[in-house]
C-alpha cells in the first residue's frame, strides 16, 4: 500500500501504547478526567499502528519506512 508512512518498528510501538494507553483509561487505572482523557486519546496511536498511516505525517511529508520503488516494466519493442 502506498500510503503506508510508518515503519513496522514504529507501528508495533503504537499499537504498544494505545493499547497501554486504553487499558489506564477503561481499566479504572487513572480516574477522573486524566482517565476520560486516556480512554479516548488511546485510539489515535492505537489506530494509526494498525493502518500504518498517520496524517500529521502526511501532512509534513515525513515517513519512517523505506520508500518501495516499484520495479520497471521491460519496453516492449
Amino acid at each position: 500500500m502506498k500510503l503506508v508512512n510508518e515503519a513496522t518498528w514504529e507501528r508495533v510501538i503504537r499499537v504498544l501504547l494505545g493499547a497501554v494507553i486504553l487499558y489506564l483509561g477503561w481499566g479504572g487505572v487513572v480516574s477522573g478526567g486524566l482517565g476520560t482523557f486516556l480512554k479516548y486519546f488511546g485510539f489515535l496511536p492505537l489506530l494509526t499502528g494498525l493502518t500504518g498511516i498517520c496524517p500529521a505525517y502526511l501532512l509534513m511529508k515525513f515517513r519512517t519506512n523505506k520508500v518501495e520503488v516499484e520495479p520497471e516494466a521491460p519496453a516492449v519493442e
